[in-house]
């Protein structure tokens, strides 16, 4: 008997709901009711998976409003396929309220969805229930014919010819799976140590400290923090701000009225990085009048002309140009048509010399100059960058009150309509992302640069820590943050450029990032198996893949017929976890494409009698 043709998706989160999304859409139309066997597979509850599984503090939060997350395309998403309406998590909550939902959820989560309004900002483990209910959505869309396997383990790794079925060899089983088509959607996994931290890891140990590697934030050893010792804290980014709230309120200290009242039970926490700034605040006023045309200088044209291109593409030379000339057009039309007061030149005069300048030309410089008067008024793409370069302080404290003053100011604007310019570079962000996103691998700057500006925490994370900074908690060390062992003291030492001669001891570190999705230093078997045997892999470590559909690439640039991936170990990763309503989001049209590929492979294989035992 020919047995029924079986595809496995190995990760459960929301990547991987995604995909079986895509799949009960488009599966009538492209694979009828013919049996399929579907296997899912992830230690964790599938919906969720590790990153949103349930379990998890309710002091937790996600970095987006309610009403700014959806697991639904709409029109606004090139698709193949069709699209599904679904509701984004505001009005998923109203359904659960109303009735028309009945969410698998316990008690305090249900309480939190009666609670929810559209510009709250959810609890991961609330987050969870949603994509929980997503995925069965999803399930109970499949056709009859579908049958769907869910296994609660590890795979370990995914063997077999080209030609042929696949095995997923499972953790604790002995038999693999069996498969026509594997897709990959493990998403953010652990990672070995690289030689840096491995060398920290090595000097903590000689010397009884603690040394906390990247990691989730929610599985990281707290515990090994003692009450009112230093911590030294590299990484100022989502990770950092999850670290700051389990350590704090998470050890039951409280915030009232604006003040940060500890239990005692803190550490100290320096924090420094690169930038030596957190991550800038969400907007936090809804979009009003024109949105700026995008694509604009950065569209499909553009992006087919650096596609046809021969030889590797340089980020600096050849893309950022055009990414810099996009939100500049967003900043500046919104500038000229909602606060024109502010501009001195018609807007119709700028706009034609705007488009028809260079990038980075005297000529562009002197226009902005010319129709801009207020240099705070002109988008700087390098000062948001890098706000701290160059800044010197003689002391410590004057660096503390120089960042609050930076953070509360950050605030203010981007809480602040008359500062709607902002929001329109965030709407050029996410266009240019969905353009980028088609190159394939150009490096891991911008990834950085968009999640820095257009993925920050909320803003009342960031009024927390300008407390907790009050109260002495949490110390700012500055930017170009270097961390240093001494073998004679046995301790770690941090230095920055932002106060010159200042240094900070303390007898624990804690890398405050998540691990590396480089297939270099994963901790995957599953991963490193592909990239032993024979998968590509670029500069950075990622795995390579077709932009197209997601098809797996080996060392030769061909795609594997019975392989795809997706998710941020892969070239094609998409910015931030969840996609706005509204905003064409990547994520669903790379789904779409993906899950189109493998229905229709699996189609032709069952049509020709081609299932290979």
């Amino acid at each position: 008997m020919t047995p029924a043709p079986s595809i496995v998706v190995i990760g459960g989160g929301p990547r991987g709901t995604g995909v079986i999304e895509r799949i009960a859409a488009n599966a009538v139309e492209l694979y009828g009711d013919r049996p399929l066997d579907l296997h899912v597979v992830d230690p964790h509850p599938a919906g969720g998976g590790r990153i949103w599984r349930p379990d998890q503090s309710p002091l937790l939060w996600m970095n987006s409003m309610a009403e700014d997350v959806t697991m639904f395309a709409d029109e606004t998403v090139e698709l193949a396929g069709p699209v599904v309406a679904g509701p984004a998590l505001d009005a998923w909550a109203e359904d659960v309220r109303a009735g028309r939902i009945t969410p698998d959820a316990d008690p305090a989560v249900l309480a939190e969805i009666h609670g929810l309004a559209g510009a709250d900002f959810p609890t991961r483990r609330l987050q969870s229930a949603y994509l929980r209910w997503t995925y069965e959505r999803a399930l109970a869309a499949l056709p009859p014919g579908i049958t769907v396997h869910e296994h609660r383990t590890t795979a370990l790794a995914v063997t077999g010819p080209r030609g042929g079925r696949q095995r997923v060899r499972l953790q604790d089983r002995p038999e693999p799976l069996l498969a026509d088509l594997v897709v990959l959607t493990v998403g953010h996994l652990d990672a070995e140590q690289d030689p840096e931290q491995q060398g920290l890891a090595d000097f903590a140990r000689r010397h009884a400290l603690v040394h906390l590697p990247p990691d989730f934030t929610a599985d990281s050893d707290l515990d090994a923090l003692r009450p009112g010792e230093p911590v030294i804290v590299r990484g100022f980014g989502l990770a950092f701000v999850d670290l700051m709230v389990l350590l704090t309120e998470g050890r039951g200290g409280r915030h009232e009225n604006g003040e940060y009242l500890p239990s005692g039970r803190e550490p100290v926490l320096y924090v420094g990085s690169r930038r030596g700034v957190p991550y800038h605040a969400k907007i936090g006023y809804p979009w009003t009048g024109e949105r700026p045309p995008l694509p604009q200088h950065l569209g499909p044209t553009w992006t087919e002309e650096m596609l046809s291109r021969t030889g590797p593409l340089d980020f600096r030379r050849d893309i950022w140009p055009a990414v810099a000339k996009e939100l500049g057009h967003a900043h500046y039309h919104r500038l000229f048509t909602a606060h024109p007061e502010r501009t001195a030149l018609a807007h119709e005069v700028f706009a034609e010399k705007y488009a028809a300048a260079d990038p980075g030309s005297p000529e562009l410089a002197g226009l902005i100059a010319e129709a801009v008067p207020d240099p705070a008024d002109r988008l700087d793409l390098d000062a948001l960058d890098r706000p701290l370069d160059g800044v010197r302080h003689d002391s410590p404290e004057a660096f503390q009150e120089a960042l609050r003053a930076h953070i509360t100011a950050d605030l203010a604007r981007r809480h602040d309509p008359e500062r709607s310019e902002d929001l329109a570079v965030f709407l050029g962000l996410l266009s240019a992302y969905a353009q980028l996103i088609r190159l394939g691998d150009i490096g891991s700057w911008w990834h950085g640069f968009f999640s820095y500006l257009a993925s920050g925490p909320p803003g009342p994370r960031l009024h927390q820590l300008l407390a907790l900074s009050r109260a002495g908690v949490v110390r700012f060390l500055g930017a170009d943050l270097t961390v240093e062992t001494d073998e004679e003291q046995g301790l770690f030492r941090a230095r920055s450029a932002t106060v010159p001669g200042a240094r900070t001891e303390a007898r624990a570190l804690v890398e405050a990032r998540l691990p590396d999705p480089s297939l270099r230093h994963t901790a995957s078997p599953l991963l490193r198996a592909l990239r032993d045997g024979g998968a590509a892999i670029t500069d950075d470590g990622l795995l390579a893949v077709d932009p197209a559909d997601g098809r797996v690439l080996d060392d030769e640039g061909r795609p594997h017929p019975r392989r795809l991936a997706l998710g941020p170990f892969t070239t094609a990763r998409a910015g931030g976890a969840f996609t706005r309503p509204r905003t064409g989001g990547p994520a669903f049209r790379q789904n779409d494409a993906a899950a189109r590929a493998a229905l229709t492979f699996l189609r032709d294989l069952s049509c020709r009698g081609l299932l290979a035992s």
